[in-house]
């Protein structure tokens, strides 16, 4: 699941409990902080990524800071499913800063990419920061440039358009897509091809993501992504208990939810 943000001032994603995914949080503008009922804390920035594993169970608020002009907090949000040999792991933090990610320019120059997870042009990203393999990019594509990104054969892939109009796939198949679109491509493939017509206004950017088939059942209620009813059913009971993972939840408040609290 994408979710592509935008929290307006004293708006936001107040304490709330997760189990079983990976969420992937990147800021394209403001700030954001988090914390958890384990007593972990941060704030990520412009540009900056935060990958959070829920595991066993999750409590945590996460907050966009009201920007000094008004305008809202904007990002993206993945969620990334578990193995289900992983659904029950110990939950995890990983921040990715702006300054780590390895920015590549190919196509003299015409095409920007960051690397935040996998391969590009002979250039690999940091760290691989989910259980799950997954390859995501931020790509702008200025007119008159065109991108060929391989990727591992057999994923599933997906690019959402961020800004302007790109034109994907080659020949007869080629496809233009405006702003604010998913694109998902077939599995069959090795690579994406993406490019941005030479008389366009505006560049193209396109957040693009690739991950590796699961091949298992899911069954997502809210904040909870398991393999069954069953286990999501036994999800909202441990968390309405306090236990198996959600013992630290009893009485637990974010300080910085507490902007929302009624």
């Amino acid at each position: 699941m994408l979710d592509h943000f935008s929290v307006s001032p004293g708006a936001g994603f107040p304490d709330h409990p997760h189990r079983g995914q990976e969420t992937v949080t990147y800021m394209l503008s403001g700030v954001a902080d988090h914390e958890d009922f384990a007593g972990n804390q941060g704030t990520i920035e412009e540009g900056d990524l935060q990958f959070m594993t829920a595991g066993r169970g999750i409590v945590h608020s996460e907050m966009p800071r009201p920007n000094k002009d008004g305008k809202p907090a904007v990002g993206m949000q993945l969620w990334v499913d578990l193995p289900e040999k992983l659904k029950l792991c110990e939950p995890r933090y990983r921040d990715l800063r702006a300054k780590e990610i390895p920015t590549i320019n190919v196509n003299k120059d015409k095409v920007t990419i960051k690397i935040i997870s996998g391969q590009s042009h002979g250039t690999d990203s940091v760290k691989d920061l989910a259980y799950t393999p997954v390859w995501m990019f931020d790509i702008t594509i200025k007119p008159g440039g065109k991108l060929n990104q391989e990727l591992p054969a057999g994923w599933n892939a997906f690019a959402y358009t961020l800004e302007g109009s790109t034109t994907f796939g080659a020949g007869e198949e080629q496809t233009t897509v405006g702003q604010y679109h998913n694109v998902v491509f077939e599995q069959k493939g090795d690579s994406i091809v993406a490019e941005v017509a030479k008389d366009a206004e505006d560049d193209g950017r396109i957040f693009l993501v690739a991950g590796q088939p699961l091949d298992q059942k899911v069954v997502q209620y809210g904040p909870f992504v398991l393999n069954s009813q069953e286990g999501v059913y036994q999800a909202m009971m441990d968390f309405q208990t306090n236990s198996n993972g959600f013992e630290r939840a009893k009485g637990w408040r974010s300080e910085i939810g507490k902007s929302m609290a009624h």
